[in-house]
């Protein structure tokens, strides 16, 4: 990565500084984690409430029941093949980052996510958040393989920051 991803952080659940820290030290170690040569990038991360995310999943979705995280990828196929190439895509200005997408965090979902899985917060919040940006960047989990390489490069970032299910 040739320098920090630019991540605008929107805190509508008033998360606070400590999380929204969180959430940029958790899309740095998961970009390097993944190892591509990229170019400059950017990712928007809005931190919200479980009405919201009703909102969103039902519009975008179909899905009308609150979820934990919600990505809305802007890239498509061909574009991340020229990221993992260190290329800014075509069509896209040399001079400013390539803007990836949005990812929307329930938090309340986090919380009680954390409360059923016995970890902290922290870990779960980062687990959104690196499963959202691998959404961004055209990872899935449709199938075993898919949901493996995504465990694996998750567990990878979050263990860099000291989250890894062990400690968190």
């Amino acid at each position: 990565m040739s320098r920090d991803p630019l991540v605008e952080i929107l805190d509508e659940a008033g998360a606070g500084d400590d999380a929204s820290a969180l959430v940029k030290a958790v899309v740095r170690s998961a970009l390097e984690v993944l190892g591509w040569p990229l170019p400059p990038v950017e990712v928007s991360v809005t931190l919200t409430g479980d009405e919201r995310v009703h909102e969103l999943n039902r519009e975008f979705r179909g899905v009308d029941r609150t979820t934990d995280v919600l990505s809305f990828p802007l890239l498509d196929p061909v574009e991340i093949e020229d990221l993992k190439d260190g290329r800014v895509p075509y069509g896209y200005p040399e001079d400013a980052p390539v803007m990836l997408g949005d990812i929307v965090v329930n938090v309340p979902e986090a919380r009680r996510a954390a409360e059923r899985y016995g970890h902290r917060f922290q870990r779960e919040l980062g687990f959104l958040v690196v499963h959202g940006l691998l959404h961004l960047l055209g990872f899935d989990h449709d199938h075993a393989e898919g949901e493996r390489i995504m465990s694996a490069l998750t567990e990878a970032a979050l263990g860099r920051l000291g989250l890894s299910r062990d400690e968190g």
